[in-house]
C-alpha cells in the first residue's frame, strides 16, 4: 500500500514586485507574476525527498484558489508531485484562514486516507502561519510548526523533528498521520526537470465546494470572522549619513560635530 503523502500549497503574488493603490489601500495585482509560496516549496520538496527514498511514497499537492492555480500545480508536478488538486469555486472566494482551513480539510476528508502532511510555515501575501496548525486541528491530527530538521523512522510510524524557536531549538517525537509546518531552514527546493514539463499524463483534479461537500456558511467572505482593514506603504526614511574619519576618535568626533549641530546634545 502506497505511503500518502500531502501537501498543502498556494499561489501567491511575488511580493517583490508588489505596489499599493495609495487611493483605495488595496494591492494592485494587475502584471504581478504569481509563484508558489516560498515555504510551500520547501514543504513540498521534503514530500520530494520521502518520494525519492521509498519506491511506494506519492506526492499529491491541494490548493485553493482560481483556476490559474493550475499553473502552480503544473510546477508542483514538473518538480516530482504524482497528483494535483484545486478547490476552485466563487462560495469560497474571499476566505479568511479560518474559512480556507475549513475548506481545504474538506478536501483533504475527501482525498481520503494519507499518512503525512507537510504545509509551509506561512504565505507570503498574509504571513499569519495560521492554516496549517488550524487544518491539522480540524482533522484531528497531531502537529508541529516550524520544523527546520525533519527524520522518520524505518517502519514510517514516527518522525523526529526539530523544530525552531526564536532562542534555541525543541526535538520532537511525534507519531503519523500528522501536520508539520515548513520553514526555508528545512531544505532547499529543487527545480522542475524536463521530464516532468513535458510529462503529458499530469494529474490534475479541480473541486468546487459541492464536490468536497464544505458547508457554505463556513467558507467565503461572509463567513470569515477576521478581514483586512487596511493595506499601506510604510513612508520612506529620511535619507542616512555616512560617518568620515579613518579611526574610532575620529569617528567620534564627526559624530559629536554633527549631533551638536542639530542641537541634539
Amino acid at each position: 500500500m502506497a505511503f500518502k503523502v500531502l501537501v498543502c500549497a498556494k499561489q501567491v503574488p511575488d511580493t517583490n514586485e508588489i505596489k499599493i493603490n495609495p487611493e483605495t489601500g488595496t494591492l494592485i495585482r494587475d502584471g504581478v507574476p504569481s509563484i508558489l509560496n516560498p515555504d510551500d516549496a520547501n514543504a513540498l520538496e521534503e514530500a520530494l525527498k520521502l518520494k525519492d527514498k521509498y519506491e511506494d511514497v506519492t506526492v499529491h499537492v491541494v490548493t485553493m484558489g482560481p483556476p490559474q492555480a493550475e499553473t502552480m500545480i503544473f510546477e508542483c508536478l514538473a518538480m516530482g508531485a504524482d497528483e494535483g488538486i484545486i478547490v476552485s469555486d466563487r462560495a469560497v472566494g474571499g476566505s479568511d484562514t479560518w474559512a480556507t482551513s475549513n475548506a481545504i480539510s474538506a478536501a483533504i476528508k475527501k482525498f481520503g486516507d494519507y499518512d503525512m502532511i507537510f504545509a509551509g510555515r506561512q504565505a507570503i501575501d498574509g504571513d499569519t502561519a495560521q492554516v496549517g496548525p488550524q487544518i491539522a486541528e480540524k482533522l484531528n491530527l497531531p502537529q508541529v510548526t516550524y520544523v527546520e530538521e525533519f527524520d522518520i523512522s524505518e517502519d514510517r510510524k514516527e518522525v523526529t523533528v526539530k523544530r525552531q524557536l526564536e532562542d534555541g531549538y525543541e526535538l520532537i517525537k511525534v507519531a503519523t498521520p500528522c501536520m508539520l509546518t515548513c520553514i526555508k531552514e528545512l531544505n532547499q527546493p529543487r527545480y522542475m526537470n524536463m521530464k516532468g514539463i513535458f510529462n503529458k499524463n499530469k494529474d490534475i483534479k479541480i473541486w468546487n465546494a459541492a464536490d468536497i461537500e464544505v458547508d457554505l456558511a463556513t467558507v467565503g467572505l461572509k463567513a470569515s470572522p477576521t478581514n483586512v482593514y487596511k493595506s499601506f506603504t510604510p513612508k520612506p526614511k529620511g535619507k542616512g549619513m555616512m560617518l568620515a574619519g579613518d579611526t574610532e576618535k575620529e569617528l567620534a568626533q564627526d559624530l559629536l560635530i554633527r549631533l551638536k549641530k542639530k542641537h541634539v546634545i
